[in-house]
């Protein structure tokens, strides 16, 4: 029988497919991380992630105003320091390069941007490692803790409006909640990295920062087999307090993500990450990729799997192309 059912018909134009489109891809839903240095006197290109720079804190600021005037909904800063030790002590001083950045950007910058800061220890201790270690060199959690609800202070009072507690440590969202509420900084959000998983696509960030690990961190992140696991630390870390939650990475885990999005009660965020961004960049600059659309489907298939929100480097070329 000729075919009575013609889908093809709803793909005819391009107005068509515009006004048929069942995902959106918009600026707003794009937030931008951005790497901060300490004693940089220009801005040192990461040789993994091509277009990608470790800032001064002036070439910074004008990035960051650049992301907000082309509709980029937020920023993530990231610091380097350039002494480590090992409680990661910079990252809970005033004067550390990332809380003098976030006052720097929230100077600049007011309200009109989402601000928000990686809440973890990784970038400022000597060994690497997202937390402190006990006498037998594992990451002590408890310790660790202490230590966040320090620093996300330092953070809010830095300018921070969302705090980014990465590190995988059990309790840290209550802790950091608690601390923030006894410090006067009811306001002040925390978007939780609730399931980020110990992957192999991190390889071209710890470059961007400077890591100074050795080993591993499949103590604390997440097996990439499990998936139900990832659910209940959602659910733990709502229950904790958190404003919204984020699946890391993101394109290897689109299933994550999609089930994330169908329980969760606060916003889903999902971090397009180093790696991956590597990847398209590589194959882009080899030819056998179309840069410009591989980036728009892969931001739009992670937002098809239920992000509201995406952490890219992308995130200001895109949102010129969107606009």
């Amino acid at each position: 029988m000729f075919p009575e059912h013609r889908p093809r018909r709803l793909r005819t134009t391009p107005a068509m497919r515009r006004l048929v489109s069942e995902t959106t891809l918009r600026p707003r839903q794009l937030i931008l991380p951005m790497f901060v240095a300490e004693g940089l006197e220009q801005p040192r290109p990461i040789a993994s992630m091509p277009g990608v720079v470790q800032h001064t804190r002036e070439s910074l600021r004008k990035a960051a105003v650049d992301a907000v005037r082309a509709g980029v909904g937020g920023l993530m800063l990231f610091g380097i320091p350039e002494r480590r030790d090992a409680t990661g002590s910079a990252g809970c001083d005033e004067n550390g390069i990332l809380n003098v950045a976030l006052r720097d950007l929230r100077s600049e910058l007011g309200d009109d941007t989402v601000l928000m800061a990686d809440t973890c220890l990784d970038e400022f201790t000597d060994h690497g490692h997202c937390g402190v270690l006990d006498a037998d060199g594992g990451v002590d959690n408890d310790a660790t803790l202490k230590l966040y609800a320090e620093m996300g202070v330092a953070q809010a009072e830095a300018g921070a409006h969302l705090l980014g507690p990465s590190g995988m440590m059990d309790g840290q969202v209550g802790v950091i909640r608690e601390a923030l509420d006894d410090a006067g900084y009811q306001d002040t959000g925390i978007l939780a990295y609730s399931a980020k998983y110990a992957s192999a696509f991190y390889g071209p960030f710890r470059e961007a920062v400077d890591s100074q690990l050795k080993g591993d961190r499949k103590t604390y992140q997440q097996d990439p087999g499990n998936a139900r696991e990832a659910l209940r630390e959602i659910e733990l870390d709502v229950a904790e307090g958190a404003d919204a939650i984020m699946i890391k990475p993101a394109l290897s885990y689109l299933d994550v993500l999609r089930a994330a999005a169908e329980v969760s009660p606060v916003p889903v965020a999902a971090y397009n990450i180093s790696g991956e961004y590597a990847m398209v960049e590589a194959a882009a600059a080899n030819g056998w990729l179309d840069r410009e659309r591989t980036i728009l489907e892969v931001l739009t298939s992670i937002r098809r799997a239920g992000a509201d929100m995406i952490l890219t480097y992308w995130a200001t070329e895109a949102a010129a192309w969107l606009d």
